[in-house]
């Protein structure tokens, strides 16, 4: 069976952080940083690479509905290298386990990335 194409993308948004996020950072500097530091310190420890850790991280973030962390992870996922096609089956992954309607929800934030 042949593998979906995706429509072709428009130019790029440039990326943008959520302002709530921003605006938690500029009030918590030290916590925002020890997040970050742990975050870094995570990936560093496994064999895992950015691109498969970012795929995982996605259907983490579907799981839990998250809508910025599916964005910001899809971003991440494309920036270390990953397919249109990478980013949909780590999101069709979470189907059967997480439902349909967050699938598609999660299939739709891709596309607006």
């Amino acid at each position: 069976m042949a593998k979906p194409k995706l429509a072709p993308k428009t130019e790029s948004k440039p990326t943008k952080l959520p302002q709530t996020y921003l605006a938690f950072v500029s009030r918590f500097p030290k916590v925002a940083k020890a997040h970050e530091d742990a975050a870094k310190a995570v990936e560093a420890l496994g064999a895992l690479d950015a691109k498969t850790c970012a795929l995982i991280k996605i259907g983490i973030s579907l799981g839990a509905g998250l809508e910025s962390a599916v964005r910001s992870h899809v971003r991440r996922a494309r920036e270390a290298g990953a397919s249109d096609i990478e980013i949909e089956q780590a999101i069709l992954l979470a189907m059967t386990t997480c439902g349909f309607p967050r699938t598609v929800a999660a299939w739709k934030w891709s596309q607006e990335n």
